[in-house]
């Protein structure tokens, strides 16, 4: 395995871990839960960033490279 794919992998076991002690946390918060508990909605945004941060290192992302490469073409062709 390359560098590259291997400090994926490593982000993607990390970010796994802490979507596990954030399901943890949210599943152990005492009850009842009010609207407005700061603590609480900031489990809620870290397990959505964490979420997000996985899906994003999953998705493949479009590089448009030019038709006709040359040397006089200083930027990509669309």
């Amino acid at each position: 395995m390359d560098n590259y794919s291997e400090c994926l992998e490593i982000a993607r076991q990390e970010l796994r871990l802490a979507q596990s002690a954030l399901r943890r946390d949210i599943a152990d918060y005492p009850t009842p839960i009010a609207g407005c508990d700061e603590q609480f909605n900031h489990l809620l945004d870290q397990r959505e960033r964490v979420r997000d941060a996985l899906n994003a290192l999953d998705t493949r992302h479009f590089v448009p490279t030019p038709r006709r490469p040359s040397t006089e073409q200083g930027k990509e062709s669309r």
